[in-house]
């Protein structure tokens, strides 16, 4: 057995490996003799694609706040060795940081489902966001392992992950690289995994008794659940269609080549290129009126999709004659990305049957929104059909989604106590109508109501007169006009608004969302109160939408939560049923004495069949 000293917090701790079937003894022994107490445990691997071809631990570490062990997972007895002391100490507590990571590589490794695990789990970065939701670059104490030891364990504690760093440089390769081409053995890396998981039971056993102290236990084991629902949508993934995808990686890069001539016509060499495209549109007779924090003109997507008279969901304005230089960099761009980003990542990810296992974080961001990565699925456009119809049911399934209607101004109206919105929701009426003839009268055209929709989202998201401008094509004192016609309306929201600014003006720098989740406030952006609010509390509607769905056995038809949206899949006979059953689980209770309601639509074959795709 080797066995390493380290100091930290001034304190001698160590890290055993083990080597010989002798050693797996004396570490079953050891796990045996800590059943009943917090344990840490912790996986290194040879990257983050869990499912992905290639893929394999290198290491499962186990340890407490004084002691590691390591058990290098190359050798035959590892697994035996491994799954042994998890079940050991599945009686609890077992801790974890990112234990949705950790709990998926065990399964795929031990085929230890995740759900027995993250039962028995809990996860300190859960416990880090509920404290604190910022990022370090937020101002906040971060949720990563290693800032969070800074914090609350040693600032000056040895600096594993920098040797890392140094060994992966001696290799001659990216980090990125240098984790599949990692020795179990080595001794940077053992004393990299022992010192992990000695971090992570001394970051529980500060923040898990902070946590009681403000009251959040009951948003900790809600979070906890949801996690084990988020997990196992995960493990199930999604089904890719391959030959398509494989198309659409090839239509895509016809396509940017397509545009990317076109801007060529015009002087850009480089679609990328700032200033190139900044000077062929000024050269075009284009006025450049936003510039960069370095002070160079700005032609990012804001700018030019009202340049090519297109909105946010690339649709004409009628506003003016497209630019066509504007057209040609948003199109060769938009190909170039979602080729990349989407349809060769989409290739990359899958797993030898061809399924998709997106990530899924259930708290991201300050207001704790769930998001979708590797592949960013959260991040494609709203009317897309295209990159959605990658994905298809199983066999004899057929893709249905349920999506929240309107559950940001059910929230908005909830919280504020607005009567007349509250009003508006309980008699039926569709609420952006219904504002917009409030703002311009019963004969409102369709642009008015894209203007009194988007006063409202800006309440939900923020967003000012100019941003409201630049995407209806509005003229800004029009929207000016609109934006106070709004506050005359709905006066309870703008009460809200200003209670929660004065609230900051006591030195109360956080807000707390009915669900107790506290926000903190940056200081120069209070004005931020609601928009925080309404955001986080729509999430955590969803979120529970999603756990009550499990515990009503609808768990294995879900596929994705994605915005307002949950995606699922089920035997075409029985599609019906469930999509009904999925809707009356999300309408099952209002939201503060706002009714909440969801459209629910069968997809078909593919997801993007929900979205205008026709074979």
């Amino acid at each position: 057995m080797r066995e390493f000293s380290v100091s930290l917090a001034n304190s001698p701790v160590s890290v055993r490996m083990v080597e010989s079937q002798q050693d797996s003894l004396d570490f079953i022994d050891w796990v045996t003799s800590q059943v009943g107490r917090p344990i840490a445990v912790d996986t290194e691997t040879s990257g983050l694609d869990v499912f992905a071809e290639g893929f394999r631990v290198l290491s499962v570490q186990f340890g407490n706040d004084r002691e590691a062990w390591v058990v290098p997972a190359d050798v035959d007895y590892a697994r035996d060795v491994v799954d042994d002391a998890l079940r050991r100490l599945m009686h609890g507590p077992i801790v974890m940081h990112n234990a949705a990571f950790d709990a998926l590589v065990l399964y795929v490794w031990l085929e230890l489902e995740p759900a027995l695990l993250l039962s028995c789990t809990t996860d300190t970065r859960i416990l880090a966001h509920l404290l604190d939701p910022r990022t370090e670059h937020e101002g906040g104490d971060g949720h990563g392992l290693k800032p969070l030891s800074k914090v609350w364990v040693d600032g000056s504690a040895p600096d594993s992950e920098r040797a890392l760093k140094d060994r992966f440089r001696e290799l001659g390769v990216s980090q990125a690289e240098g984790w599949a081409l990692l020795d179990p053995r080595d001794p940077v890396l053992v004393r990299y995994g022992g010192l992990d998981v000695i971090l992570t039971a001394r970051i529980y056993f500060e923040l898990s008794h902070m946590v009681t102290d403000v009251g959040l236990d009951k948003l900790s084991e809600f979070e906890h659940r949801l996690q084990v629902c988020l997990v196992d949508m995960q493990r199930r993934g999604m089904r890719l269609d391959l030959d398509y995808t494989r198309s659409l990686v090839k239509r895509l890069a016809d396509e940017t080549e397509v545009h990317e001539l076109a801007a060529r016509r015009y002087g850009v060499s480089s679609v990328n290129s700032t200033a190139q495209v900044a000077e062929a549109l000024r050269g075009m007779g284009e006025v450049l009126l936003e510039s960069t924090p370095s002070g160079a003109a700005k032609v990012d997507k804001a700018v030019l999709l009202p340049m090519a008279d297109l909105d946010r969901d690339w649709k004409r304005l009628g506003q003016r004659d497209p630019n066509p230089l504007a057209e040609a960099v948003l199109h060769a761009k938009r190909a170039s990305k979602w080729r990349e980003s989407y349809g060769q990542a989409f290739l990359d990810l899958a797993d030898s049957d061809g399924y998709i296992h997106p990530w899924i974080n259930g708290l991201q961001a300050r207001t704790a929104r769930m998001s979708v990565s590797r592949p960013p699925l959260q991040q494609l456009p709203s009317n897309d059909s295209v990159i959605r119809r990658a994905f298809i049911a199983d066999e004899g399934y057929s893709m249905l989604a349920v999506d929240y209607s309107q559950i940001e101004m059910r929230v908005l109206a909830g919280v504020s106590g607005d009567q007349t919105m509250i009003s508006a929701i309980k008699s039926g009426v569709d609420l952006h109508d219904f504002t917009a003839a409030q703002l311009f009268g019963e004969e409102f055209s369709k642009q008015q109501r894209k203007i009194a929709k988007g006063v409202g989202f800006g309440k939900v998201y923020g967003g000012g007169a100019s941003t409201l401008s630049r995407q209806t094509g509005a003229e800004i004192e029009d929207v000016k006009r609109a934006i106070a016609a709004y506050d005359r309306t709905y006066p309870g929201i703008a009460a809200y608004s200003r209670g929660l600014i004065e609230s900051t003006d006591r030195g109360e720098l956080v807000v707390y969302t009915p669900s107790g989740r506290p926000l903190p406030l940056d200081r120069d952006r209070v004005y931020a109160a609601t928009n925080y609010i309404v955001q986080s509390t729509a999430r955590d509607v969803l979120a529970q939408a999603v756990v009550n769905m499990f515990d009503a056995g609808l768990g294995e038809f879900l596929l994705l939560p994605i915005h307002d949206e949950v995606l699922a899949q089920a035997p075409s006979q029985d599609a019906e049923d469930v999509l009904r059953q999925m809707r009356k689980v999300m309408e099952e209770h209002d939201f503060m004495g706002v009714p909440v309601l969801s459209d629910g639509e069968i997809y078909g074959r593919s997801w993007g069949h929900g979205y205008g795709w026709e074979d």
